[in-house]
């Protein structure tokens, strides 16, 4: 897999991934988010991980344990404020001022627009946008006061740029996380400040395994499926992402392409021709109604 981004970043912030420099990774315990926790304390970087997940966090802290001076784990649901409150305590205590706030944590939860329930729109909008907000606002002020080189990089998705069947709700974080990101890296251009917008297609993870953590004041949804059947579209969900991108291989080469100055970061080439869709759809509408002026 590679990873292909333009246009590039107007600003680049070399020296972030050097050793001694402290990040923080939400949504750190499986997936994407342990790919890059893990490619970065390969760069000798002091790495906290924050996730929901009691037993993903105490998987990763296992298998990490020889990181363990430069490792913090932390219990982080990103849909909290108070959460937040309490990271940004514990990674200054620990490690010092911040240098790159990977916002990574998010839900896959696929159903239509029309069944959909309230429960739903909170949920996914709870943890895929302003999960994002809430980081920002967390770290945001000491990103931009300590004078060092600092990097923010936020996971929206292939469904924060294209619509896939059944992604509705999804789809309208991400693309909310998009716009945030594009925004950001506008008023940071020349800054000390970097910004990348990630947006996986297919890797191994298990963002759609999130049914059975659904909170309770969350519990109003429309999307009840039979067990057999909700059973039987996550084994195939699982053996779809199971032949996308190994989560660590990505983690380098997203360390790789922020390196360089990229503001997209993309899977792999194979995204060309859906975003080429969307491109030409737009652009033939806009000649035609230039036609008619």
């Amino acid at each position: 897999m590679t990873v292909t981004s333009k246009p590039k970043a107007s600003s680049i912030t070399p020296g972030v991934f050097q050793a001694g420099r402290v990040a923080l990774v939400t949504g750190g315990a499986s997936g994407i988010g342990l790919g890059l926790a893990t490619a970065m304390l390969e760069c000798g970087m002091c790495v906290a991980i924050g996730d929901v997940r009691k037993d993903h966090l105490a998987t990763a802290s296992a298998a990490l344990a020889h990181h363990s001076e430069r490792l913090l784990t932390l219990e982080l649901d990103v849909s909290r404020r108070q959460d937040w409150e309490r990271a940004a305590d514990a990674v200054a205590h620990r490690f010092g001022p911040l240098h790159f706030l990977g916002l990574n944590a998010g839900v896959g939860v696929m159903g239509t627009i029309l069944g959909s329930k309230m429960g739903d729109w909170r949920w996914l909008m709870e943890v895929n946008l302003a999960g994002v907000t809430n980081g920002l606002e967390a770290f945001l002020p000491q990103l931009r006061a300590h004078g060092e080189p600092a990097h923010i990089l936020a996971t929206s998705s292939m469904g924060g740029l294209t619509v896939a069947a059944q992604g509705g709700i999804y789809s309208c974080a991400k693309f909310g996380v998009s716009a945030l990101m594009e925004s950001l890296h506008a008023e940071f251009a020349d800054s000390a400040v970097g910004v990348s917008l990630l947006c996986p297609a297919a890797v191994n993870t298990n963002i759609f395994d999130h049914d059975e953590m659904r909170p309770v004041r969350h519990g109003d949804t429309g999307y009840v499926l039979p067990p057999a059947i909700a059973a039987e579209i996550r084994d195939i969900s699982r053996q779809i992402l199971s032949r996308g991108a190994d989560p660590l291989t990505f983690g380098r080469q997203v360390i790789a392409a922020i390196t360089r100055g990229d503001f997209y970061i993309f899977t792999d080439g194979a995204v060309q021709p859906v975003l080429e869709l969307r491109r030409d759809a737009l652009i033939s509408t806009a000649r035609a109604m230039k036609a008619m002026a």
